[in-house]
């Protein structure tokens, strides 16, 4: 699939994902505000409940009187007359219960006119009362019909909120899933993507690579079978010379790819010995000297770590180093200026190879680790490898149970630091061990 019908899906994925968002979103102020819609009417409901039930009782006390000719005992000149501080209370509380709402509100009964507060648990919210938007008048109780009774929540908001949120956290988490199963879904086709343009990029890497010594090989092996040539053996030991030795490039390719597979299942053996590293150092540079005569280069050594022999694997070890000297020579924009140093610290030996190149990027340095993957190296176009050199070390390296580390800006080089232990985890066990014993 191309990249522009990958981002057009991806568009349109997005979209559809914001329009579900949005849904959700819309669904949900709609829920919040039909609840609190339905607690209004809940609440106007309770309020005139609670004074019908106040005028019955006071219709059932007036007609008691009346049976008992004792009319007009009690002359209700204040509100307080017809509508006892307890008697609200109690049925206020008995409606409201019905609603799952026993605490958090305010309610008094006040005159309109003078804004006086008759009675009710008003300390603290007299101007949220007055100005409350469930208001009843009292006129059917009590004339004249400037007394209201008033209730406020202080935190009606939450408390809908909270009748609502079992449902909201459920709708949220599902909303959560899909965001996070899109986010998923895209960085695996781009993951995808870029595994299959490394896969690419090394198929023809490896294709080039093995064809320059293939085609040599077949050039001597022709000129080899010239009558003319079988008849100078110098120039026949020279066509044999090319011969083994681009044969021996080309099985170093093929074991570095084998090498990346192996190390990938987790199946190479590591073969551990006691491994002189400076004198492996040594050795290594000086395997590189013949070319960096050719390219006019300089190799620098400080080996100043005060141990240095450690359990290694000498052949991967050496290979390690091979990899890292060979990186910061293809790297250089001119003549490579390398230098590898060594120094001690705690329990191991610390290698530091610097060099002058080109340097990394952030990003790259990030992914730099990775099996198959090759840093663009501008206007270097002649750099060649398959992508397996870095993961190779890294791996090499943990599995001596050390650790890897780079500093590298653009433009002014890189350092890879090699921190290997002076004592294998074997050795370490077997010490603890003895300790014990004795």
């Amino acid at each position: 699939m191309t990249v522009k019908k990958i981002n057009i899906l991806i568009a349109v994925a997005l979209i559809s994902l914001l329009g579900v968002v949005a849904m959700q979103v819309y669904w949900v102020q709609n829920a919040i505000l039909l609840k609190e819609e339905q607690f209004n009417r809940s609440v106007g409901i309770a309020m005139k409940t609670v004074l019908n039930r106040i005028l019955e009782l006071n219709t059932d006390n007036t007609l008691r009187q009346i049976a008992m000719n004792q009319p007009c005992l009690d002359e209700k000149t204040d509100v307080t007359d017809v509508i006892p501080q307890k008697l609200l209370d109690s049925l206020i509380r008995m409606e409201f219960k019905c609603l799952k709402v026993t605490k958090g509100f305010e309610y008094a009964i006040y005159n309109k006119v003078n804004n006086r507060f008759a009675l009710g648990n008003y300390a603290v919210y007299k101007d949220e009362i007055i100005s409350s938007e469930y208001q009843q008048s009292v006129e059917a109780l009590f004339k004249p019909g400037s007394y209201y009774f008033s209730i406020y929540f202080p935190q009606k908001k939450s408390g809908v909120l909270m009748q609502l949120i079992g449902w909201m956290l459920l709708s949220a988490l599902f909303l959560l899933a899909v965001v996070m199963s899109f986010w998923l879904t895209i960085r695996t086709v781009y993951l995808q993507k870029k595994w299959s343009e490394m896969k690419t990029d090394f198929i023809n890497n490896m294709t080039h690579e093995f064809k320059t010594p293939i085609s040599t090989i077949a050039v001597a092996s022709e000129m080899l079978l010239n009558e003319e040539i079988q008849q100078d053996s110098q120039r026949t030991r020279k066509y044999a010379a090319v011969i083994l030795s681009e044969n021996n490039r080309l099985k170093n390719q093929v074991e570095q790819v084998l090498q990346s597979a192996i190390l990938e299942k987790g199946s190479l053996k590591i073969r551990f010995k006691e491994t002189d590293m400076h004198r492996l150092i040594h050795q290594t540079i000086d395997n590189f000297q013949f070319r960096m005569h050719d390219t006019r280069g300089l190799i620098l050594s400080e080996l100043k770590a005060s141990e240095f022999v450690i359990p290694a694997d000498r052949h991967h070890i050496a290979n390690v180093l091979a990899n890292l000297i060979d990186n910061a020579i293809k790297y250089s924009s001119g003549p490579p200026r390398i230098k590898i140093s060594t120094t001690t610290l705690k329990n191991s030996i610390v290698i530091d190879i610097d060099d002058a190149g080109i340097g990394i990027s952030k990003e790259d340095q990030k992914h730099i680790f990775k099996n198959l993957y090759r840093v663009h190296t501008g206007d270097l176009h002649d750099v060649k490898g398959f992508g397996i050199g870095l993961f190779y070390v890294q791996k090499i390296i943990e599995m001596h149970g050390g650790q890897v580390e780079l500093d590298s800006e653009p433009g002014k080089g890189s350092t890879f630091r090699l921190i290997l232990p002076l004592k294998s985890k074997q050795e370490v066990e077997n010490e603890h061990e003895n300790d014990g014993i004795h």
